[in-house]
């Protein structure tokens, strides 16, 4: 398949908007069902006390955020966590942890068993455990690991100004090594850090252009908080929200596009221009990890005024 450069896909983001919506969606039918959406639902499993220095997370012992350290969760909560999410409707359960990795055997065993216990409620998996191993991600093929996710956050030449502990090549090579494994990749990045419009472009050309696109592609607006380093950040327009989501749907025509954090600020309005211009996946719940999300009915109310219907029929 051919590359497709920066310059490319800039003249496709600065499309009129409208013609930019109209190829967007005729890219989406194409390739999926117009009326459908596939929702997830995630928990941490193990929060804060984290090494990295990543500027927007609160789970960050480098920020100022002052985030209490949670143990790993047990199977039992967990579980039962997963249980509720099908019951709201969510097709696929994800489980997060902070740190680097999970360096410690045990709780690498307490994920796997927690990935097949999920997978025995007739959910489809996903865990995200920051860089893995070829046999740690061998061994979560093996318990039932459907999707792992993994973002690259930003553009490779604005990435220094949010990460100095590693480089966005370290997120690659776990993509890779995921994806060697047989697991698909859920990879895509935050917007509204400070960086620019062309930043966001070449994030999007970057996924565009692996040998294997993620399957799923989240689309992040940061969730502002205090004590990080980028809580002064300049908030993304929503005109412009909605062009990423056109662009990566452009680019990426058979991954899932999913509007992940910070949805609760999105009206409904700008929600459906997402929608019609190819996100086609969405992170339901109330929480996600630390920050807030969409509040409990605003997803039913949502989808039944624009006749949108789930792939598990339930919402």
């Amino acid at each position: 398949m051919k590359k497709i450069t920066c310059e490319e896909a800039t003249d496709i983001f600065n499309y009129p908007f409208f013609k930019l919506l109209r190829i967007a969606h005729d890219v989406h039918i194409k390739n999926f069902d117009e009326q459908t959406v596939q929702i997830s639902d995630i928990l941490s499993v193990k929060t804060g006390g984290c090494s990295e220095d990543c500027a927007y997370c609160a789970q960050s012992i480098k920020n100022g955020t002052k985030f209490p350290k949670q143990a790993m969760l047990d199977l039992e909560t967990v579980t039962t966590a997963a249980e509720k999410a099908k019951e709201r409707g969510a097709d696929r359960f994800c489980m997060s942890t902070s740190g680097r990795s999970l360096f410690c055997d045990e709780e690498f065993e307490k994920m796997c068993e927690m990935v097949r216990a999920v997978k025995a409620l007739g959910l489809e998996t996903c865990v995200t455990c920051g860089f893995v191993s070829e046999s740690q991600a061998k061994k979560l093929k093996e318990s039932g690991l459907d999707y792992y996710n993994h973002n690259v956050d930003t553009s490779p030449e604005f990435y220094g100004n949010i990460v100095s502990t590693h480089s966005i090549a370290d997120r690659i090579k776990t993509i890779e090594t995921v994806q060697g494994a047989g697991i698909n990749v859920c990879s895509g990045g935050i917007v509204g850090m400070g960086e620019t419009n062309e930043d966001r472009v070449r994030m999007l050309v970057l996924l565009a252009n692996l040998a294997t696109p993620p399957k799923c592609v989240p689309i992040n607006k940061l969730v502002k908080i205090p004590g990080t380093k980028v809580d002064d950040s300049n908030p993304v327009d929503d005109f412009d929200f909605v062009r990423i989501i056109a662009t990566a749907r452009i680019l990426m025509p058979t991954s899932y596009v999913k509007i992940a954090a910070g949805r609760n600020t999105l009206s409904e309005s700008t929600q459906a221009m997402c929608i019609f211009a190819g996100a086609n996946a969405l992170f339901s719940g109330e929480k996600l990890l630390t920050v807030d999300n969409v509040k409990a009915g605003s997803d039913k109310h949502l989808f039944d005024r624009l006749n949108i219907k789930t792939k598990s029929g339930n919402v």
